[in-house]
């Protein structure tokens, strides 16, 4: 009686053990919502949280090719808010196939009461093509 629960009870075990390593697929898989987080490759300016979502919007971008070949960008920032806000604004150039080449440091931006300010940043060099205008909350 002993050796039969011992053996049913090893059988289960076996059994659990092999269905839970079963896999129907093997190698490699797809990117799952691939195309769900992409926002920072498909546009100029985005905003990185849900309080910047709020808060502020960019109702103007104006690019222009430096006589050197360097990318200079000037974003229009304004405070959707009837309260002074602190935020924190990078750009990330890319080249002409969208990878990144060069990063700004984030810089605080203080916008008064519903107001807007431009914010400029320039590339190092010449193989900018493209950019993406990064704004967060101050930390």
């Amino acid at each position: 009686m002993k050796n039969a629960i011992s053996f049913t009870l090893a059988l289960a075990a076996l059994a659990a053990f092999l269905s839970g390593c079963a896999s129907p697929e093997t190698g490699a898989y797809r990117p799952q919502n691939a195309t769900k987080s992409d926002t920072e490759a498909r546009e100029k300016f985005v905003l990185l949280d849900s309080g910047t979502q709020q808060s502020v919007t960019c109702p103007g971008l104006q690019e222009t090719t430096l006589p050197d070949g360097r990318l200079q960008v000037v974003a229009k920032v304004r405070n959707l808010e009837s309260r002074r806000i602190q935020v924190q604004i990078n750009c990330e150039f890319k080249d002409a196939q969208g990878f990144p080449i060069d990063s700004t440091p984030f810089q605080t931006l203080i916008l008064t009461e519903n107001a807007t300010e431009g914010v400029p940043f320039t590339s190092i060099n010449a193989k900018a093509k493209d950019y993406t205008i990064r704004v967060r909350q101050a930390r």
